[in-house]
């Protein structure tokens, strides 16, 4: 990270609470969304909510997951608004439930035009207690830190003059003036809420639902990222979920430490400046003016997206999705916006992130789901030595030493897997 600048504060967790954290969040954050897209051309918006209501089967409530995911379908001013369930972070089953709302909505020819957005809401809909404040603080100030590149990386224009929607649905005037290194978030809470420039709901980064008690604390915990421009790709919605989860657990880890500060003075004058390039009022309908975003300015975009991503390997690392931080770097490298700039269709573009991905199975096969099977139920067990193990495993799975080594090594890559002394076997670690 360049110019890494951390304020110290008194209510800095110690190791064992950010750890607790850690685990807690993870647990229990939910990520949903709201999908907004337009009809085909020359049929009515109302016939268009109606047959996305049969394709996709909205449940009606949050409590119900549905067959789809899909909570319900409302008219929005671009078309229709999709609200999509949020559900435990595991990357292939969101992955899925995504290929199938989008699988049928291309089905329908619905269009990502300019008026569409895509709205993250972070949620945890079970924690009983309140989140300390300095994590909202650090999540806070990385969103500020990196916002042009996070407008970056979720750009969905179709032309170099018109890469993002415009400022009005997503703006930063509010957020870059306003710093958890001279307020509390309570108070930038209720400056953004007051605001006669920026609608409360239209911020970069929403506040508005969440709650605070005297102390500070966060509860209830609910974050809207409102910048992302519509994303017909399951794939792409999917790893810009899991963006959002590995950018809180990030600060929960920087809240050891202090508040990360947006960086030295002129430095933040140009990520402001960037930023303005590509989220303003200025292009025609309702897109930004990204005619100033130069090459020479995509690849500053993309230098510091790698080093946001750089910055979160660990959290990709430590939550097993590292798939999605493949997908992630083509993103960084060339998000929607330029792949549809260079021609690629919607189907095209899925295609291409879906192959960054780990393939379905982890390439699992039958051999390998009979050597877990065995060390899951201990039939190898009370051995005297690794290779009397090995000797057995070999022997009964039919397969060569050197085989043998290579299967193991990759179920050790899955899993997690040690030798233990005690049960005289090779086991699990999760």
């Amino acid at each position: 990270m360049k110019d890494p600048i951390v304020l110290r504060r008194d209510d800095t967790l110690t190791f064992s609470q950010v750890n607790y954290w850690k685990d807690l969040l993870y647990r229990v954050i939910k990520i949903g969304t709201e999908i907004e897209v337009a009809p085909p051309k020359k049929l009515e918006r109302k016939e268009f909510e109606d047959l996305a209501i049969k394709a996709l089967v909205p449940s009606g409530t949050y409590e119900n997951l549905g067959l789809y995911g899909v909570v319900d379908i409302k008219p929005e001013h671009c078309g229709i608004e999709i609200r999509v369930n949020g559900r435990q972070p595991y990357f292939r089953s969101i992955q899925e439930q995504y290929q199938g709302i989008m699988s049928r909505l291309l089905e329908l020819g619905a269009r990502a035009r300019s008026t569409c957005g895509l709205h993250f809401h972070l949620l945890t809909p079970s924690l009983a207690e309140p989140v300390p404040e300095i994590i909202l603080a650090n999540l806070w100030n990385l969103v500020r830190r990196y916002s042009p590149e996070l407008r970056f990386i979720t750009s969905g224009g179709a032309t170099r003059s018109a890469l993002c929607r415009r400022r009005n649905y997503t703006s930063h005037i509010e957020m870059v003036r306003h710093s958890p290194i001279h307020m509390t978030m309570a108070q930038i809470q209720q400056e953004l809420h007051r605001s006669s420039i920026v609608p409360e709901h239209q911020n970069f980064l929403n506040l508005q639902h969440l709650g605070f008690n005297e102390n500070g604390g966060v509860q209830p915990f609910h974050l809207e990222f409102r910048f992302a421009d519509c994303d017909l790709s399951a794939t792409s919605i999917t790893a810009k979920t899991f963006l959002f989860l590995a950018l809180t657990l990030k600060s929960i880890d920087l809240s050891q430490y202090g508040v990360i500060h947006v960086g030295k003075v002129n430095t933040w004058r140009r990520k402001v400046e960037l930023l303005g390039m590509l989220n303003n009022n200025d292009g025609e309908l309702a897109t930004s003016d990204t005619r100033a975003v130069t090459d020479d300015v995509i690849a500053e975009l993309r230098q510091g997206s790698h080093e946001m991503l750089d910055l979160m390997t660990p959290t990709f690392e430590r939550i097993d999705a590292n798939e999605v931080l493949e997908v992630l770097e083509l993103l960084a490298e060339t998000p929607i916006s330029l792949l549809r700039c260079a021609g690629y269709d919607w189907t095209d573009i899925e295609h291409l992130l879906a192959s960054r991905a780990t393939p379905d199975d982890f390439g699992v096969d039958e051999i390998d789901r009979r050597l877990m099977q065995r060390i899951e139920l201990g039939e190898w067990s009370r051995l005297i030595s690794v290779e009397e193990w090995k000797w057995r495993a070999a022997t009964e799975l039919f397969l060569t030493p050197q085989e043998l080594d290579r299967r193991i090594e990759k179920v050790k890559n899955l899993r997690g897997l040690h030798w233990s002394e005690h049960q005289g076997t090779y086991v699990f670690d999760s």
